[in-house]
């Protein structure tokens, strides 16, 4: 993360309204955990909806965990929230 510049995590800041230190927490925490683990993915999904505010149905988290898992994630992921 040490690449990405002040100005880019001040432009994810005001458009989602979670600093830095959340968004650098939450890169470490992936690149220690096996994302191919569901309670990970689970997690993870839980963090991301507390942090913008978006409710993530039980339906559509079992949809994110099932594309990960089996390596579908599309290229608009955004689409999925």
């Amino acid at each position: 993360m040490a690449n990405f510049s002040d100005n880019f995590f001040k432009k994810i800041e005001k458009k989602t309204n979670v600093n830095k230190q959340t968004i650098l927490d939450l890169a470490t925490k992936l690149q220690q955990n096996d994302l191919k683990n569901e309670n990970t993915l689970r997690e993870v999904i839980q963090e991301l909806s507390k942090m913008t505010g978006k409710e993530v149905s039980k339906e559509k988290e079992d949809k994110i965990i099932n594309a990960v898992v089996n390596d579908n994630v599309p290229k608009n992921i955004d689409k999925m929230f």
